[in-house]
């Protein structure tokens, strides 16, 4: 059994100021680095597609406002439009927040659902996670190098239609809880990001076939009862890299999971949509 720790609840104001703390750590960060971020878009896709996918917008999720989703639909709008075209030439770094900066009213940013601690929230700019969880999915399916990424701490929502693996996405917040990856290949990559009626949708382009094949997927997916009573959730998430000949495949663990689970795994499926 994997051990986790049984949550620690900090008071608003310390986290109040750690929260600051971090975010002026990370914008000096931006100013002394010698990182070479990516800034520069193109209206026009490049040739190949590695991987497109798409997501739900609207999801009903038990005792949460529908409202807050439609607002997050406009979060998201907003967002993609800071990156969507972007192009990550050889040496450059993706940064999520350096490209979006901060989601606030003035931008148009909305109220929308934010998780905090666990617990269902709201704040402005809320559902920009979605955008995370799309991207950080793509990355998996190509050869960049993602350098940045934080993991969800918390299960919060019974899984209801989940196509992907449990913990297969990336959470954010501005600015230090990022999404980054770095090109380290000598071809060029680009982010592209568009909605149909339902669904948020992506691909990345590259402007030269690969020559390999991705697929991602879990291994050891299980629940477990902690010594302090709540329930955990874990799972691996590992790649496999086939070359287009078939031939050489490599195996690799991308990472770890390990979510404290805010319902009970046991309860009928019944009792928990």
């Amino acid at each position: 059994m994997f051990s986790v720790s049984k949550p620690i609840h900090r008071s608003p104001l310390r986290q109040f100021i750690g929260k600051e703390y971090f975010c002026f750590k990370q914008k000096l960060k931006w100013h002394l680095t010698s990182i070479n971020f990516a800034s520069e878009r193109q209206s026009d896709r490049l040739a190949f597609e590695c991987i497109k996918h798409q997501s739900v917008l609207l999801r009903k999720l038990k005792e949460v406002d529908m409202q807050l989703q439609y607002n997050k639909i406009t979060n998201l709008e907003l967002a993609s439009r800071q990156i969507n075209g972007i192009v990550i030439r050889p040496g450059e770094t993706f940064s999520f927040w350096k490209l979006v900066g901060k989601p606030t009213q003035k931008k148009g940013y909305l109220t929308g659902m934010t998780l905090h601690n666990g617990k269902v929230e709201q704040g402005i700019g809320g559902g920009l996670c979605q955008l995370g969880n799309l991207m950080y999915w793509m990355l998996l399916h190509t050869p960049l190098t993602v350098t940045k990424r934080w993991r969800h701490s918390y299960d919060v929502f019974p899984d209801s239609n989940r196509t992907l693996p449990f913990g297969s996405g990336a959470t954010l917040a501005y600015n230090y809880i990022d999404l980054q990856f770095r090109n380290d290949t000598s071809q060029d990559f680009q982010i592209n990001l568009w909605f149909d009626k339902m669904n948020l949708c992506g691909s990345i382009n590259t402007n030269y076939q690969l020559n390999h094949y991705f697929k991602v997927y879990e291994k050891e997916h299980r629940f477990e009862l902690q010594w302090w009573g709540g329930y955990t959730r874990h799972n691996e998430i590992w790649r496999s890299i086939t070359g287009k000949n078939g031939q050489g495949t490599e195996e690799e663990l991308i990472t770890e999971n390990h979510a404290i689970m805010m319902y009970n795994p046991l309860l009928p499926s019944g009792e928990i949509s």
